[in-house]
């Protein structure tokens, strides 16, 4: 197993990493929309923290050598599924190989955000 870490992604608020791959596919931690420059939650509404979901997915894939292009799986977590088509306008933007995915509405998110997303991608 190789550990993946960067700090063009914020770093993890617990005992995890950001990322794991085993032999060539990427496991991510879950993403909020955590600015990694500021350490804020960027962006308010659920359009702009799902774009800073998918500028820390894409950093994290990138660290370990792959790309949106090659996600297989997400799991999406949403605070309100009221959310979902913004979210998925979004979404959309930056899985154009339409992955597998499960989306889900969930009590509440870490730092009371309104998305986290996780993959599983080929590296």
């Amino acid at each position: 197993m190789k550990v993946i870490s960067t700090d063009k992604a914020p770093a993890a608020i617990g005992p995890y990493s950001q990322a794991i791959v085993l032999k060539d596919i990427l496991f991510t931690s879950g993403q909020i929309p955590i600015n990694p420059a500021t350490g804020e939650i960027e962006g308010s509404d659920i359009a702009a923290q799902a774009e800073q979901v998918m500028k820390n997915l894409s950093a994290v894939l990138e660290e370990a050598g792959t790309s949106f292009e090659k996600v297989v799986k997400t799991t999406c977590f949403l605070a309100d599924m009221g959310d979902f088509g913004t979210f998925n306008e979004v979404y959309a933007k930056y899985f154009v190989n339409k992955p597998a995915r499960s989306c889900v509405a969930v009590k509440t998110l870490p730092k009371n955000v309104l998305c986290e997303v996780e993959c599983i991608a080929e590296v």
